[in-house]
């Protein structure tokens, strides 16, 4: 239902028959809200709910001119009744999409005019983001302007985000959105950061959109796919209202109680659509002989009756979509006089509604399309070319904004102007990289590109050659995160481009090319490209091209674990960039090189030379340097065992506001060093807060640390969700920070579940995908760790089973395992060493004589590293070497060591296999609560068994069925079963085959 407008409109009605009395509408709208009280209701709870501290986004979905607009509007009536704060905007149809932020900008523009307090205390790092989309802030901004890298849309929303939850402290927020199915690329993507950011600010997101507007590939789709999923978020679907619903809306429109005919006879044509409902009315039929056939015919009935100057003016609009009165004067080529009045007619027939900021527009978007719609080809394209000459008019005396450049752009191009239209393309395009809007960049050029061939000198037009075009295209897609059409762009103008005539150019798109094979996860490919450009230029050139793809060779180098030829490209890479004077040159070498030097051991080298890259980064503004060196230097300190300076290092970068907005790669670190430290409780925080819309490598390395700390929680359907969610990723990536740990997590999640196989086939495979020359010790270690750890369990289940070779085969590759163990140690860096004992612990285990002592001191290493949680799980295999040694009280303490850290942690796996084996082997932790569902021990066992179930288990561990111990025994084969299912519960075992096990080692059986 549309707005409701306070003027009234009495329509001429057809003639009557004898007797009939007529029905004359008062108004077009009902000024009363007829039905949708549960919808209403749903999202009143929910302003309720982000007034107390939880924030939401709502999306009304519904058919055209349903009502979804008069339901957010009754909404906000209410919520500004209630002391909310009400913004909202509408987004606008404008080709693909073509005003950046368009229903953004809107909302907090009255917010700027009315210069409100909470603008004076914008922080700086924030003013000046703002500053990007609404210039009346930037009178007190400083760095302006500052380079766009990947993270600069990103920090814009943080910067928005940050304004929203500042306003709501004074008053809960309610932002409104219309007609989201318009919007642009750039206001979807503050969507899903909204979608996934928003957590405790007090603010309500309403966004409206026509649910059949959106065909198979409609933009939005896999957005509100992607958030309407969220628990923050809700999906409201308006449906028509009721013939009753109905009734109560023609009364208030009519003033008068309608009779059943009418009702009966709007509620037949319309189906309840209150729109139609309301313009059968306005059409001035009141449901009496022939109706319109469809709504079309009843907008166009109220149009048509319209003086010859009001349907010019509704003809201007319609193409123009939002038009002040000077705009509508130079282009409607009528007298002010006339024009006021043909305004003034529009108006009062309700057709079109002025806006607060003095705009122009239709009452409802469906009454433009129908205008839209019925003009001429002719008509449209005469009308584009005014509007185009207008804007540009309006640009030369105030100045181009990024709006005024896409409307020109649209305009031109719809009226067929292919020269002006790649003219004002390009021009758009910088406009809206200004405003980090990346993707409608992208567009832009791809648009003007596609002109090249149709006009006469496209290079003067453009200011610029096809390839210049092509390659800011491929950055704008770099930027944008689109690195699948980086490519297929980079390779477009490489297929124009003659590589021997201009090879610095060609070395520039093929690092833009290796930089999107990257992301895409073709390593391999990636360095090969740069290769391929180095030898494109003049050996022993200096030249900045060269230098660039050096430093980016000797990252990718680095990524891959290849730190000793990483460090030898970087050292070229910074002799060119000091040749050169190039800071940023020098920054990224010394960033590969000190990343490279803490993974070859050379620690303090390292840290020097990634200190100096983070002087480096800060010094010239990029902010994207400035994060990668903080998240290279604290990762390096973590992995050589520093995590106290590691986390200190973080704590620098969330206190450096030179770093603007904090990158989600520098998050999740921080929450796998508090995972490894212990505090659980921050991991899980900083995890449950990160972004849901991450993809690539960023989706894998955050899954990751969730997996690890689900693991650790023993929530392991949770932990196989995690990695499963991402494997398609990890089969793609050969970075040893990803496969590694992804094997080393899948391999103990399989091995807890006793699956030794797949256990088994996750480290293969993760070995597999690493360089055979990979000098990434801190992951090879962990993972022949594991390898170590799940071939010590396959030796020692089968010499339970008495399968001889297969124990023998599983110890010969447990001493491959520890040897690559020992080989990764040999710079004896702590994580390695702790690692390398780890590995040796577990090779006891393997030839079936565990020793206490090894895992001790495995424990103690992890202890000294400052990691509780792989220290206990030592120490329960210590516990497991002591009670199989006999020392009971020497396992008693190492087991109530285990279950300390496992309680304090909340580790129920790790709480559940200590508390297995006290109750096993008789062992006093000393718990104040002990658990009571682990019964009482019998003195006369230490393990509880009665005589009976001492004899059943000695022939389980011969492997005899049921049947053949209840023959034995001479006992039913139920009462058997009986049996061994107690005698399972007792060893807190799962299985007849765990239960052998347990009873050859703690010889219980002969």
């Amino acid at each position: 239902m549309a707005i409701v407008t306070p003027s009234v409109a009495v329509h001429t009605l057809p003639a009557l028959a004898p007797g009939d009395t007529p029905y004359v509408a008062r108004r077009v709208s009902s000024t009363t809200f007829v039905g949708r009280s549960q919808e209403l209701g749903e999202l009143e709870d929910a302003l309720a709910e982000a007034a107390g501290g939880r924030a939401s986004i709502a999306f009304v979905a519904g058919e055209s001119g349903v009502g979804k607009t008069r339901l957010v509007d009754e909404l906000a009536a209410r919520a500004r009744a209630s002391g909310a704060r009400v913004l909202s905007g509408d987004c606008v149809e404008l080709g693909e999409g073509e005003l950046p932020y368009a229903p953004i900008v809107t909302a907090l523009r009255t917010v700027v005019r009315s210069r409100e307090a909470v603008l004076d205390e914008l922080p700086p790092a924030v003013r000046v983001e703002l500053a990007t989309l609404l210039p009346e802030l930037a009178d007190d901004a400083r760095g302006q302007g500052a380079a766009a890298d990947a993270a600069a849309q990103s920090r814009l929303f943080e910067a928005l985000l940050w304004l929203l939850e500042r306003m709501g402290e004074d008053a809960p927020i309610l932002l409104v959105v219309d007609d989201l199915h318009w919007a642009d690329r750039a206001t979807r993507s503050f969507f899903a950061f909204l979608g996934r950011s928003l957590c405790r600010e007090r603010v309500l997101v309403v966004a409206t959109y026509r649910s059949d507007e959106l065909h198979r590939r409609h933009p939005l789709r896999p957005l509100l796919a992607e958030l309407e999923r969220e628990p923050r978020s809700r999906r409201i679907d308006l449906a028509p209202l009721t013939r009753d619903e109905l009734a109560l809306q023609l009364r208030d429109i009519l003033g008068e109680l309608p009779g059943h005919d009418l009702v009966d006879r709007v509620y037949a044509r319309s189906q309840g659509h209150p729109l139609f409902a309301e313009e059968l009315l306005a059409a001035g039929l009141d449901g009496r002989g022939a109706l319109p056939p469809t709504l079309r015919d009843a907008l166009m009935l109220r149009v048509e009756r319209l003086s010859p100057a009001a349907q010019q003016v509704l003809r201007v609009i319609a193409v123009g979509q939002r038009l002040d009165d000077e705009l509508l004067a130079a282009v409607a080529e009528l007298d002010r006089p006339a024009l006021n009045e043909a305004l003034r007619e529009a108006v009062t027939n309700h057709i079109v509604a002025v806006t607060a900021d003095g705009y122009y527009g239709f009452r409802h978007a469906l009454l433009r399309e129908v205008v839209d719609d019925d003009l001429l080809p002719g008509e449209r394209s005469a009308l584009d070319l005014a509007l185009a000459a207008a804007l540009e008019a309006r640009a030369e005396r105030d100045g181009m904004g990024v709006w005024l450049a896409a409307g020109i752009a649209h305009h031109y191009i719809s009226a067929g102007d292919q020269p002006a239209g790649l003219r004002a393309s390009v021009r758009a395009a910088d406009m809206a990289e200004g405003v980090h809007a990346y993707g409608q960049a992208a567009a832009l050029l791809e648009r003007a590109i596609e002109l090249f061939d149709r006009v006469a000198d496209p290079e003067a037009l453009a200011g610029a050659d096809r390839v210049a075009l092509l390659h800011r295209a491929a950055i704008a897609h770099q930027l944008d995160g689109d690195s699948a059409r980086q490519e297929a762009v980079a390779k477009a103008a490489l297929a124009v481009l003659d590589e021997g005539g201009d090879p610095r150019r060609a070395a520039r798109l093929h690092e833009l090319l290796a930089d999107a094979e990257w992301h895409l996860g073709r390593g391999e490919q990636a360095l090969q490209t740069t290769k391929r450009a180095l030898a494109l230029l003049p050996e022993g050139e200096v030249s900045r091209e060269r230098a660039v793809l050096l430093s980016g060779r000797a990252k990718r180098l680095m990524l891959r674990g290849l730190f000793t030829e990483s460090i030898a490209v970087a050292h070229e890479a910074l002799e060119l960039g000091d040749e050169l004077g190039d800071r940023t040159v020098r920054s990224r070498g010394l960033n590969a090189m000190g990343t490279s030097l803490v993974g070859l051991g050379r620690v303090d080298e390292g840290v020097a030379a990634l200190r100096e890259a983070l002087a480096l980064a800060d010094e010239d503004g990029g902010r994207w340097h400035l994060t990668s060196a903080y998240l290279n230097l604290a990762d390096s300190l973590y992995l050589s065992g520093r995590t106290r300076d590691a986390l200190t290092v973080l704590d620098e970068a969330a206190d450096d506001h030179r770093a603007g907005i904090k990158h989600p790669w520098l998050k999740i670190l921080r929450a796998e060093l508090a995972t490894e430290s212990g505090e659980w409780q921050e991991a899980a925080e900083i995890l449950d807060a990160m972004p849901r819309g991450m993809v690539g490598t960023g989706l894998l390395n955050l899954n990751l640390r969730r997996a690890e700390l689900a693991l650790g929680h023993g929530d392991h359907d949770g932990a196989r969700a995690w990695i499963d969610e991402v494997t398609g990723i990890g089969v793609t990536v050969d970075e040893p920070q990803f496969t590694g740990v992804l094997g080393a997590i899948r391999a103990e999640l399989e091995r807890r579940g006793g699956d030794l196989g797949a256990a088994r086939h996750a480290v293969q495979d993760a070995l597999d995908r690493f360089e055979t020359c990979t000098d990434d010790a801190a992951r090879l270690a962990r993972l022949s760790a594991v390898g170590a750890t799940v071939e010590a369990d396959a030796a020692q289940r089968a010499r339970d089973l008495g399968e001889g070779g297969d124990a023998a085969a599983a110890l010969a590759r447990v001493e491959i395992h520890v040897a690559r163990a020992e080989a990764a140690a040999e710079r004896m860096g702590p994580p390695e060493v702790a690692w390398l004992l780890s590995a040796r612990a577990e090779r006891t285990r393997a030839i079936g004589a565990p020793d206490p002592a090894a895992f001790a001191a495995a424990a103690a290493a992890w202890d000294e590293l400052g990691r509780p949680y792989t220290a206990a799980l030592l120490r329960l295999r210590e516990a497991e070497a002591r009670v199989e040694a006999g020392d009971r009280n020497g396992a008693a303490a190492a087991a109530a060591r285990a279950r300390e850290t496992a309680g304090r942690l909340r580790a129920r796996w790790l709480m559940a296999e200590v508390d297995g084996l006290a109750a096993r082997a008789r062992l006093d932790l000393g718990l104040e609560d002990p658990q009571p569902e682990l019964g009482v021990v019998s003195d006369d066992d230490p393990f509880g068994l009665t005589p009976r179930e001492r004899q059943v288990l000695e022939l389980v561990a011969q492997g005899a069925t049921n049947r053949e111990i209840g023959a034995t025994l001479y006992m039913a084969e139920k009462t058997a079963s009986v049996h061994v299912s107690r005698i399972l519960a007792k060893l807190d075992v799962r299985s007849r085959t765990e239960a052998a096990g347990v009873a050859h080692r703690m010889r219980l059986a002969g």
